[in-house]
Formats: C-alpha cells, sequence, structure tokens
C-alpha cells in the first residue's frame, strides 16, 4: 500500500533514510549531527510538500518527498528523497513507490521533475535511469560537485 506518511511517524522515516544512505556513504553518512527524525517532521508538516510512503505489512519499507523547489517553475517538482529499505530492494517497492509519484505530478499537472543523485550511487543511478531519468543538461555537475542531476519528462495523461 502506498499513502502518505504522517509527522507520528518521522522516527520511522528517518531511520529508513538513514539505513538506505548508509549504503552509499562507506566513511559514514554526512551531516551526522542531524536530527533527521525532526527534519522529517519538518518535511511532513511543510506547505505544499508530498511525503509517500509504502507500507508492508503495516511497516513503512520505503519513502520518497517531493514539492516545487523555490524559485522554479510551478510545472517542475523536484524529488528531494528516495529511499527503500535496503532489505526490500529488487522487490518492485522502488518501482510501485516511483509510479505513484509520477501519479501524483501528472493529476497536479507537472511537467518536469528533477532530482540529485550522489555521484557514488550507481544502484540509484541505475533505478533512475530504468524509469526514464536524464542526465539535466541545464545543471551539469560541478567540479568537486558529490552529486548528479537528473531530470524526468512527466507525460500527460492521454
Amino acid at each position: 500500500m502506498i499513502r502518505t506518511a504522517l509527522p507520528a511517524e518521522a522516527e520511522t522515516v528517518a531511520a529508513l533514510h538513514l539505513r538506505a544512505r548508509s549504503t552509499y556513504y562507506p566513511d559514514g553518512v554526512p551531516d551526522a549531527g542531524t536530527d533527521w527524525a525532526e527534519a522529517w517532521r519538518g518535511s511532513l508538516r511543510r506547505p505544499g510538500a508530498r511525503v509517500l510512503c509504502a507500507v508492508e505489512r503495516g511497516r513503512i519499507v520505503a519513502v520518497a518527498s517531493f514539492r516545487t523547489p523555490d524559485g522554479a517553475p510551478a510545472d517542475t517538482v523536484k524529488l528531494f528523497q528516495f529511499h527503500v529499505d535496503p532489505g526490500r530492494w529488487r522487490s518492485g517497492i522502488g518501482t510501485a513507490l516511483h509510479a505513484a509519484c509520477v501519479e501524483e505530478w501528472r493529476a497536479d499537472g507537472r511537467r518536469r521533475a528533477v532530482l540529485e543523485v550522489h555521484a557514488g550511487n550507481r544502484r540509484a543511478q541505475a533505478f533512475y535511469a530504468r524509469r526514464g531519468w536524464l542526465p539535466d543538461p541545464e545543471n551539469p555537475p560541478a567540479e568537486g560537485d558529490h552529486h548528479l542531476y537528473l531530470r524526468y519528462a512527466v507525460e500527460p495523461r492521454e
């Protein structure tokens, strides 16, 4: 089941976020002092932001957060976070959550989605490429930047 995450679930979402991120930061997740539960509570309450979660047997196993970035056109949405519990990778949950995000974007009249993916996270890059995400020509990686910028064309309903 995919549904909107609730503010009361911020600690669960934060724990999943850290489990997933730790897989591509071999020396430890940056921003170690960040209170990720509080950061997720803020995301869950932010006007205009959406946080979807995939729930399996009563447990949150994936999460996605998105909104229109500050200063961006109204038809653009940014996927800020997309995490699947590592124990559930390659199970179809990420695919289902991505499809739910795209459906929301279509329903909201979005035509373009953007995201940043860690340059060392080859697994995530392959996941996004299989779903049609491409390098964003308007945002090439800068020298020393550890992120790649991708974009996705949200096709309207037929």
